[in-house]
């Protein structure tokens, strides 16, 4: 058994998981260069480790897209390849707008990103985060990597949440997709109505954290009392200006800081296209009138399947116009957010903590159908 103490009787003591590794000897798993750590009783090494739901989700996607192309076998696989060519058609602007996104955010001061986003834990900060979020021209995937990024940077949970929430088909290109659909008058108040519930959402998140019943984040920092936003800002464009170094740096950062999102991403794509192939759409189409039962099945619904922001318009827009639902409407398109998956799997992952992941669907959903309840009568 190894000892935590050398003997004068040893003058080259074998390393252990106590001390750093003497020049003489082999680094052990808690000193020496990290390039040069081997497996020992510390931790096991975990560099050859194969991500398998990355690759295996990513496989699969990649053969239903191929699959959409060749044609051929049976009705189910059909139906699963078009699906993945679908949601991958219309969310691969999202994805790679996301990774650029996070590549930026991660070499951008982190004093400069809390002065924007305000005070975490104030209700000025949860404004400011649920407007970036609405704002913000990105697809519900893209999102995703941007509100976990700000999380790593120093977001509050609730800034988070808040971001999350009014993001996710509040992008301008969607708005006006959206406005086309269903008109200005619905368009304007389901704006209005998501801001309310992201605003609520910050607030009540940021509340439980102060009482300790969800988790801080532990990268939160105060701003130092000589914070100037100008300087703050010159060094941001010496970070992010387009040389090849930055330019390389920033594409490097945001694939392997987005890979934990994109595994969750391609799983999610697999199970929709999933869901699509196996579950008849009729099941879902003939339910979701204006009444009690039709709203809990529109959420039913909208749990269930995987819609990407893009494709969550149209259907939203249908539910208000061939069902005479405006609520369900509203309920497709925010609670489609808030009890995504792949978006509780990833805030489980960014912040370590299943209360945190869950507090999002907890929060909003209740406010999400209360709201639709009201717009259905």
């Amino acid at each position: 058994m190894n000892s935590c103490h050398t003997h004068a009787s040893k003058p080259e003591p074998r390393p252990s998981c106590c001390a750093p590794a003497s020049p003489q000897t082999k680094p052990s798993c808690c000193g020496g260069p990290p390039d040069q750590e081997i497996a020992s009783c510390c931790a096991p090494s975990s560099k050859n480790k194969i991500d398998w739901l990355l690759w295996g989700s990513l496989a699969l996607v990649t053969a239903g897209v191929a699959g959409h192309f060749l044609g051929g076998g049976p009705a189910w696989w059909h139906t699963f390849a078009h699906g993945s060519w679908e949601f991958m058609s219309k969310a691969w602007w999202g994805l790679l707008a996301g990774i650029v996104a996070v590549g930026v955010i991660n070499r951008l001061p982190q004093d400069l990103l809390s002065g924007l986003l305000g005070k975490g834990g104030s209700f000025g900060g949860i404004l400011r985060a649920t407007f970036a979020g609405t704002l913000l021209d990105l697809c519900n995937h893209g999102i995703l990597m941007v509100g976990a990024q700000l999380y790593k940077k120093g977001a509050s949970l609730g800034q988070t949440l808040a971001f999350l929430v009014s993001s996710p088909w509040n992008s301008l290109s969607l708005t006006l997709i959206l406005a086309a659909l269903i008109g200005w008058k619905w368009m304007l108040l389901f704006i209005a109505a998501s801001m309310v519930i992201g605003i609520i959402t910050g607030w009540v998140a940021d509340r439980l954290v102060s009482r300790g019943v969800l988790p801080a984040n532990p990268n939160a920092r105060e701003l130092p009392a000589d914070f100037r936003f100008g300087p703050a800002f010159r060094e941001a464009f010496i970070q992010i200006k387009p040389t090849a170094a930055n330019l390389k740096a920033i594409a490097s950062t945001g694939l392997s800081e987005s890979r934990m999102i994109l595994r969750w991403i391609f799983f999610g794509v697999v199970l929709a296209a999933a869901v699509r192939a196996f579950v008849p759409a009729e099941v879902f189409s003939q339910y979701f009138g204006p009444s009690l039962v039709g709203l809990l099945l529109t959420l039913l619904a909208t749990t269930i399947i995987e819609v990407c922001s893009e494709g969550s318009s149209p259907v939203a827009a249908d539910l208000l116009t061939r069902a005479a639902a405006p609520g369900n409407a509203f309920t497709f398109l925010m609670a489609g957010a808030a009890t995504d998956y792949t978006e509780i799997m990833i805030l489980r992952e960014t912040t370590k903590s299943w209360k945190a992941a869950l507090a999002l669907p907890l929060i909003t959903v209740p406010q999400v159908l209360l709201i639709a309840w009201f717009l259905n009568q």
